[in-house]
């Protein structure tokens, strides 16, 4: 008797919340396939743009918290830099500043007749490109794309395809902006093509860069090319966004094979990313406006005229003196 009263009080199992619903295995498949749907979709449409803008500038102050230890580690560290080290330093930058405004002196003095002969030559100089001074914050995280985040963004003035150099040479270009930070693609990425030209010939080529093995190519070249290990590579400016005359690799390898028409020409950056944080933003350079068709003409108009007017004068004085009287 007693034991059917203990059977009939107790407690009964609660019913499963999916009683007949698919197996895990179905729903993980089916959010697997709509991410993917998503993904391709904000790709194609790009409708997360101002979601992520938004994003990014929220998480703006967590990356400063999280970014403050390593700076506050190195400003103790410089704190305690040696003494004796700094005065050895500003020795020798001081004995540098007396060098360099040594050869600066004879410098102003070439820019001066270079400017003083494009004004005669009615042609425009050209103007120093602005700069916007920058910290390297991190690299990228993305392990298939060579990209540093610096800590200027939209709120600085900084724009997408802005150069970017340091002391040494080109790093990049910046291809997305933040309001308070922006992506720069160095130079060693594969999707990142810069116009060079040779310093020792002047020949001008493209570069690509080469990816995780920080090396630069110059493709399509034929082995005949006058190019040598320990050449230098500067920007030639043909593109309107890099300054010409602005360092960018150094060959290190010529490989040339007989079962293919093109040279395998690799070079080494010379910025040097990995051991500097300041970096220079410089402004979109201003188009120079072309010279009308009809300047020449018209300055050669004006020699003429001005050459013979002189020489009709004296054959009109000799027709005088040489006239019957």
């Amino acid at each position: 008797m007693l034991k059917g009263v203990h059977q009939k009080l107790e407690p009964q199992e609660s019913p499963a919340f999916f009683v007949r619903g698919p197996s895990p295995f179905s729903r993980m498949m089916f959010f697997c396939a709509l991410s993917i749907v998503l993904m391709a979709v904000d790709s194609r449409l790009n409708y997360l743009a101002q979601f992520r803008q938004t994003f990014i500038a929220a998480l703006h102050p967590l990356e400063m918290v999280a970014n403050a230890p390593s700076e506050w580690g190195l400003n103790i560290r410089q704190y305690f830099t040696s003494h004796n080290r700094l005065l050895v330093e500003n020795q020798q930058l001081k004995q540098q500043a007396v060098e360099h405004k040594v050869m600066l002196q004879r410098l102003t003095t070439i820019e001066l007749e270079n400017a003083h002969l494009k004004t005669l030559l009615k042609g425009n100089a050209p103007l120093i490109p602005k700069a916007i001074l920058g910290e390297i914050l991190h690299m990228g995280r993305d392990p298939f794309s060579n990209v540093v985040v610096v800590n200027r963004g939209s709120q600085h003035a900084v724009e997408a395809g802005q150069a970017v150099v340091d002391a040494q040479g080109v790093v990049g270009q910046v291809t997305r902006v933040f309001p308070f930070s922006a992506e720069v693609t160095l130079i060693t990425d594969k999707n990142l093509s810069i116009p060079i030209q040779v310093e020792r010939n002047q020949l001008r080529a493209i570069a690509f860069g080469e990816g995780k093995s920080n090396t630069i190519d110059l493709p399509f070249l034929p082995t005949s090319v006058d190019i040598k290990v320990g050449d230098k590579l500067v920007t030639s400016g043909i593109d309107g966004v890099y300054p010409a005359g602005l360092a960018v690799a150094k060959v290190t390898e010529v490989r040339q094979s007989p079962d293919s028409p093109f040279a395998k020409i690799i070079s080494t950056p010379i910025a040097g990313v990995n051991n500097h944080l300041q970096l220079l933003i410089l402004s979109m350079p201003t188009p120079v406006e072309p010279l009308p068709a009809n300047t020449g003409e018209a300055a050669t108009a004006a020699t003429v005229a001005t050459t013979t007017a002189p020489t009709q004068q004296v054959k009109a004085k000799k027709e005088k003196q040489h006239a019957p009287r």
